[in-house]
């Protein structure tokens, strides 16, 4: 039987990814040749202390654990909206970590972000400058190799490189998609439906070379990666999270083609289980902030790392009570609305 769940939430890195079973009929891709997945034993979120903590110590409701799978298995990128702080870019890098998908690509989005983007970029202006020194040069028939082609000034973009076809899916974020431009989720449609895209200055430029093979620049590394006659297509649809603070309505057409999460607000145990991972048990001055954060959060939206930066400095700086609740008000500064007697 099929393994289900194959991300469980526990935190722990396995290889449950080999045993997900094969895609549905409409979501079968067979770009090749098939690329070796990143080293499976690799921090999956080696990007920065913060983010490596963050995916070691992320708490999955079950609804996510559910959620998680079904775009595992159906090959659905996961639209995870939701208030701020409430760990929709941590997920990526908590799932990432315990299926060994290899490093995390990202693509952060604003308002000038296009598809061409994501998928890879392209100077054309220090292709002509190459092109220019190496014409310069007498003998350049026998110096080094010609770094004015066209794949020696093109890189992959994060999208770009997660369609590459791996042998395991590779682990995409693109965060913050409500900030984009109109068009961005309507471009993104036929990508994400079809895992392939061409890049046209290759394509051109395949009809010159006898194979028609490109060596490029993959997202995120110095490693060079084929791409054949200037078209890319994935053999293992990489684990897409797209997420929304829900600034903005989404096309029917884009939510559609998506699985849809939405994370709440955690409740009091829920933020126990935050709070126990990331500084340990908490004590009663942190179950007080803990009920405090819980009876304001609604007003003023509140994220759950306020309430973890006041519950660290409590513990960390030789306060006493009275300016620990200054304190705490300051940096989570909805609960300095509370009445007198909540103040301890």
């Amino acid at each position: 039987m099929p393994l289900w769940p194959v991300y469980t939430g526990t935190n722990e890195p396995h290889d449950g990814i080999a045993e997900l079973p094969p895609p549905p009929p409409w979501r079968a891709f067979d770009g090749g040749p098939a690329l070796p997945a990143p080293d499976a034993e690799a921090d999956a979120s080696a990007v920065s202390p913060d983010r490596t903590h963050r995916a070691e110590t992320y708490q999955a409701t079950p609804e996510t654990v559910q959620l998680v799978n079904a775009a595992l298995y159906l090959r659905r990128p996961l639209l995870v909206t939701g208030p701020p702080g409430t760990g929709k870019s941590s997920l990526v890098y908590a799932v990432a970590r315990e299926l060994r998908l290899g490093p995390v690509l990202r693509w952060n989005i604003t308002s000038r972000s296009t598809l061409h983007d994501g998928l890879y970029q392209y100077d054309p202006l220090s292709r002509l400058y190459a092109a220019r020194q190496e014409a310069a040069r007498p003998d350049r028939t026998q110096g080094p190799d010609d770094r004015s082609g066209i794949e020696h000034h093109l890189r992959l973009g994060p999208l770009g490189t997660a369609l590459l076809p791996y042998e395991r899916p590779r682990a995409l974020l693109i965060d913050e998609i409500d900030k984009s431009d109109l068009d961005l989720p309507n471009d993104l449609l036929n990508v994400l439906e079809e895992g392939q895209y061409e890049i046209p200055e290759l394509v051109r430029a395949s009809r010159l070379t006898p194979d028609g093979v490109a060596e490029v620049l993959a997202d995120g590394t110095d490693e060079r990666v084929p791409v054949a006659r200037g078209r890319v297509r994935c053999r293992a649809f990489p684990f897409v999270v797209l997420t929304s603070n829900g600034e903005r309505e989404f096309p029917p057409a884009f939510l559609r083609r998506c699985v849809t999460l939405h994370l709440r607000q955690p409740d009091d145990r829920h933020l126990a289980e935050i709070v126990r991972a990331h500084l340990g048990e908490p004590d009663a001055y942190a179950r007080t902030l803990i009920d405090r954060f819980l009876s304001r959060s609604g007003v003023g939206d509140l994220a759950t790392d306020q309430l973890l930066n006041a519950i660290y400095l409590a513990r960390s700086a030789d306060l006493d009570a009275e300016s620990l609740d200054r304190l705490a008000e300051q940096l989570m500064p909805y609960l300095g609305q509370t009445a007198q007697s909540d103040v301890f």
